[in-house]
Formats: C-alpha cells, sequence, structure tokens
C-alpha cells in the first residue's frame, strides 16, 4: 500500500479543515463534540493501536496519547490547560510554505508549518508540525503528532 504525495497533501487539507469545522460547529451551535470525535476517528489511528501525540498549547500534560486525551485537548474538558483548541474558532488553517514530505512504503513522515488565523482578531499563529501517517485500508491515519509554536527570537 504505497502512499503517494498527493495524499498526504490532501490528508493535511482535511486534517485543517477537520478542526476549522469543529470550531464552526461550536459557532453555530451545533454538535461540536461529535465533529471532533468523527475528525478524530478519522484523522488519528487510536483505533489501530498506538498514537503518540504532542500537542501544540500545552504545558502540563505535555502528550495525549489516548483518544480521550487528545478530545480534550481539541474540545477542552479533562485538565484545566485545555481550553479547547480547536473552539477558538479558527477561521481558515493555511500550509505556511511547501511541506516536507517522505514515503517509505505505508509509512509517510510529513513537517512543516501550519497559519492559523484566528475568527475575532487579526493575524495568525505559526506553528510548527512532525506527523507520522500510517495507510490502513485506503486511509490515511496519524500515529506520531508533534507540533509546537514557532519560538520568538530574543535577538
Amino acid at each position: 500500500m504505497q502512499i503517494e504525495k498527493d495524499e498526504v497533501k490532501k490528508f493535511l487539507l482535511s486534517w485543517t479543515n477537520g478542526v476549522v469545522d469543529i470550531g464552526i460547529a461550536n459557532e453555530e451551535k451545533r454538535d461540536f463534540k461529535r465533529a471532533a470525535i468523527d475528525f478524530l476517528n478519522h484523522h488519528y489511528a487510536f483505533d489501530e493501536g498506538d498514537v503518540m501525540f504532542k500537542p501544540t498549547f500545552t504545558t502540563i500534560k505535555l502528550f495525549r496519547n489516548n483518544f480521550e486525551e487528545a478530545l480534550s485537548y481539541f474540545i477542552g474538558g479533562a485538565f484545566d490547560e485545555d481550553n479547547g483548541f480547536a473552539l477558538k474558532p479558527w477561521v481558515k488553517i493555511e500550509l505556511g510554505q511547501e511541506p516536507n514530505i517522505r514515503l517509505i512504503n505505508d509509512i509517510a513522515y510529513a513537517m512543516g508549518s501550519l497559519n492559523f488565523y484566528p475568527l475575532k482578531s487579526e493575524g495568525y499563529s505559526q506553528v510548527i508540525f512532525t506527523f507520522i501517517l500510517k495507510k490502513f485500508s485506503n486511509n490515511l491515519k496519524i500515529i506520531l503528532h508533534h507540533s509546537s509554536p514557532v519560538p520568538i527570537s530574543k535577538l
């Protein structure tokens, strides 16, 4: 089940749109929890085995390696520091540059930056990410997600 670069790019677009859709569901008073559950099931391999997840904005509970902890990061709940990253809401999320992608059989490594544009303010937040994706049947899913804010230079 060889992965193609276009599949990875399509997956990244689906991931960014999925995060935005969770926030829209919340803004429109729809079932944002269901949207988040569907998002996690579609994009992360928790149902297939172990997932390693280091979310962008965590400082106390750094890693969220199970479904419930990942859900809390995206919509809040389990930990005091979880304000619902996907509930911000974001008006759009776009790749900051062409991602670096390496393919090895049914595994893809993707590294790049994402620009998160909030609905209610100017500017954007830039995040650096690394995803390792594995192909299950015909679907790519994240088995490792590491992201962090771009550090501010103090030079």
